[in-house]
């Protein structure tokens, strides 16, 4: 297209110092024809772009984002490029659950003696821009509030775990409490409908443990507090965590990344049939003040609230990753209990993820404009996930850098979640504590479900805290990918 040709657009180019930047140089050198609406950020390697360069960039209005950087096999730092091509490509693929369009954001290799190649690049990506027109801003967009269809066919059957072999469990825990300084698990809460974390340290403690539906939130949580490598090493201590399958995820992932040490730490396991969503229980109840009692059964619970019995089906109101969880037992454990139930169902797309699905890129904008407007920024999602290991010096509280502002205002708070989606790629392992831990209920789970599912797609079906000797994908490259071809514009 001719320079200045209609209405120019805003278009950044984030481009590596050694070749692409060259190659621009290059072609300016030889004074070929370029578009006039890109602007330049030169950077040291491609590898050094975070992908919240490119989603703050889109975010704050830029009409499309352009990366450049080395060919493969030619990077100046040797593998920069190897890294940044992972990254980008799951970032690519996350792009349309936010409500942007992939079409906004390309990467592509150009090096310093391709002048003509660059000229090409530029030109069509431009073009492709100018296309699609301005794109949508997310201050323009109208709010947008859903609600996920929770009626999902169990992976396997649900239940309340009645059968589990809890007092075999206590026993081991007795015997090993001599060799550890503290077992993590669950007790009741300030009801028989609530559980709370239990810290057992004497035989006394251990009798308090409970299983059941009630056992929501995730224990992995507090571990690498505990012996993590934050601890000094004088102050490192061996503990003992009673898990669910999905919480074990949680602590291989741990071990993946060596945030804690294998040998300081025990795994106790027994098979979960599933856990209550505990805002959907509320809504079954009503207003009440409080909780009389709990009577359990096989297949639900009869929970007497004020005076009133109502059963509630745990088939009907689990969370939404259970009806999904195809590993109800510890794949890694040193004590393991029981047996897990059989897998009888096929995978379904999880319940807001399909959601939004279903939806346009202007109505997930939307949808997103209208949950981040009932966002507090409590941080209450960051602190209860077991992965979010660099709390104490989190982006969005720094002033060095300064690349997220304390303001209220629904960029900002979006930008979050951005964040810490992205610092989740190919780590989260979908236990849904961000979600749970929410005070309002947004379901900012499906942003790491997106990234999960992106993850799988590229990366031949991997899945986050599984096997605890395989490296994340984003820890490492292979310089021919299977699923990542080159980038042509």
């Amino acid at each position: 297209m001719p320079v200045l040709e209609g209405k120019e657009l805003r278009i950044v180019a984030f481009l590596c110092n050694w070749c692409s930047y060259g190659g621009a140089d290059t072609a300016g050198v030889a004074r070929a024809t370029q578009p006039t609406d890109l602007r330049i950020i030169r950077v040291p390697c491609s590898g050094r772009i975070d992908p919240l360069f490119i989603l703050r960039a889109l975010l704050n209005g830029a009409d499309g984002v352009l990366v450049s950087g080395c060919h493969p096999n030619d990077c100046h730092y040797s593998a920069g490029n190897f890294y940044a091509r992972r990254r980008l490509e799951i970032l690519k693929r996350f792009l349309p659950v936010l409500g942007i369009d992939e079409q906004r954001f390309e990467y592509t290799w150009v090096s310093a003696s391709e002048g003509a190649r660059w000229q090409q690049v530029v030109t069509n990506f431009t073009a492709r821009i100018h296309k699609l027109g301005p794109a949508p801003r997310l201050e323009d967009a109208e709010p947008l509030l859903e609600i996920a269809n929770m009626a999902l066919t169990p992976l396997r059957p649900l239940g309340t775990g009645r059968k589990a072999p809890l007092d075999e469990l206590k026993s081991a825990i007795k015997a090993a409490l001599p060799e550890l300084d503290v077992v993590i698990g669950w007790q009741q809460g300030y009801d028989a409908a609530h559980t709370i974390p239990l810290f057992m340290r004497t035989e006394e403690d251990v009798d308090r443990l409970v299983w059941g539906p009630f056992n929501v939130s995730n224990p992995a949580t507090y571990v690498n507090g505990l012996i993590g490598r934050a601890v000094p090493v004088d102050k490192v201590k061996k503990i003992g965590v009673v898990v669910k399958g999905c919480d074990s995820r949680s602590i291989v992932e741990m071990l993946q990344e060596k945030l804690i040490d294998r040998d300081k730490i025990v795994i106790f396991a027994l098979p979960c049939e599933g856990t209550f969503d505990m805002a959907r229980v509320d809504q079954e109840l009503g207003r009440y003040s409080k909780i009389d009692s709990v009577e359990y059964d096989e297949a639900g619970v009869t929970i007497t609230a004020d005076g009133k019995a109502r059963r509630i089906c745990i088939t009907d109101c689990a969370q939404g990753k259970c009806y999904n969880c195809a590993m109800p037992l510890a794949r890694t454990a040193d004590t393991s209990f029981g047996e897990a139930p059989a897998i009888t169902g096929t995978p379904v797309t999880p319940p807001e993820l399909a959601m939004l699905d279903a939806m346009t890129l202007s109505q997930r904008l939307s949808f997103w404009k209208g949950e981040m407007e009932r966002c507090l920024r409590c941080y209450a999602c960051r602190n209860a996930c077991p992965l979010c290991v660099c709390r104490d010096h989190c982006i969005a509280e720094t002033r060095e850098p300064h690349f997220i502002s304390q303001e209220g205002t629904t960029r900002e708070k979006i930008f979050f979640q951005y964040i810490h989606a992205t610092h989740l790629a190919g780590r989260c392992t979908g236990c849904g504590e961000c979600q749970r831990a929410c005070p309002v209920g947004i379901p900012i789970l499906a942003m790491r479900q997106q990234i999960a599912r992106a993850v799988s797609e590229v990366f031949d079906g991997y899945k986050s805290g599984m096997e605890a000797e395989t490296v994340p994908p984003l820890l490492g490259y292979l310089v021919n990918e299977n699923n990542i071809k080159q980038r042509e514009i």
